[in-house]
């Protein structure tokens, strides 16, 4: 049975399921995203967010406040009359009135196997914290940051040389499906929910950029999980002295490797990296204001020699 949607969502993330709503024939009574962000060089234009740019692409309405705060929000909102919202990775609170606004509530895709990894990074915080396993779950919005109860899940293995956005987009897709799947047993009256377990709670607190810089006296096996949680963005960093200066490198890609030597010092000519205990080799890097590099790539263009040290 189709469904009449508000759709809420902002990033490239929550495009896929968007367009698979509109595929299953569903009415999107509108679409909701963050407002239009400066970018270009200069910072002067202004550049809508994919969901924008795909809702208007399917010829929906958008709708673009910077909060939902306001009564003359929340009665806008309340006006479209809608069966159900769905929200995927919006960015803007959702105050009571808003939840409670459609006839069937609001459902969340998250990518964590809550009640692990609630909050704004959980895609990253995963990998990060070296978990071999996550998912996508649709949950029914509450108050709570993600303390709704589950309806679905699908789990997905996290390689072990796998990055945040190999991750993210692999989730991506399968939120999606899951997505117009929930929907499907809502339209028909036998979705069904389980309250989250009370115990394993962690928070997936955002990435600051303070914390990207690779400490390289932590094991070898923290180091690689910190590369590759934060691949493509914002990118784990060390510096390095090329042709006579410090130079900042984006590190993209790692893998675990043998060697012993001071923490930061390179072993080889394949760009192994010695921490703290291990050793790591690093694939792929990306100099300031350079494309990304395989590392025999980037060092046929930089003098980077055994003996020489990340800091």
């Amino acid at each position: 049975m189709p469904l009449r949607v508000i759709f809420m969502g902002t990033p490239d993330f929550s495009v896929p399921t968007l367009s698979a709503i509109a595929e299953a024939g569903h009415d999107i009574a509108a679409v909701y995203t963050q407002p239009p962000r400066a970018a270009g060089r200069r910072g002067l234009e202004l550049t809508p967010s994919p969901v924008q740019r795909e809702a208007e692409r399917l010829g929906l309405e958008v709708r673009t406040p910077t909060s939902l705060k306001g009564d003359a929000e929340q009665r806008a909102f309340a006006a479209l009359h809608a069966d159900v919202a769905v929200v995927v990775a919006y960015g803007l609170l959702l105050p009571k009135p808003v939840l409670e606004a459609t006839k069937l509530g609001c459902l969340n895709g998250h990518a964590s196997l809550l009640p692990r990894w609630r909050g704004a990074a959980p895609i990253q915080r995963a990998i990060m914290a070296g978990d071999a396993e996550t998912g996508m779950m649709v949950m029914r919005m509450e108050e709570g940051l993600d303390t709704g109860p589950v309806a679905l899940v699908e789990k997905c293995a996290i390689g072990s040389d796998m990055t945040a956005g190999e991750l993210h987009d692999r989730l991506m897709a399968i939120g999606a499906s899951l997505m117009v799947e929930a929907l499907a047993q809502l339209g028909i009256n036998c979705l069904t929910f389980t309250p989250q377990p009370t115990a394993g709670v962690t928070y997936a607190k955002k990435i600051d950029k303070s914390e990207t810089r690779v400490d390289w006296t932590r094991p070898a096996g923290e180091v690689h999980n910190h590369i590759r949680g934060l691949s493509p963005f914002p990118g784990a960093w060390s510096e390095v002295e090329i042709g006579g200066r410090m130079e900042r490198l984006k590190l993209l890609r790692s893998t675990l490797s043998e060697g012993v030597g001071e923490s930061g010092g390179i072993l080889d000519d394949r760009l192994t990296v010695a921490c703290g205990s291990g050793a790591v080799r690093l694939v792929e890097v990306q100099r300031a204001g350079g494309r990304p590099a395989a590392a025999q790539e980037f060092l046929r263009g930089a003098k980077i020699e055994k003996g020489m040290k990340l800091k």
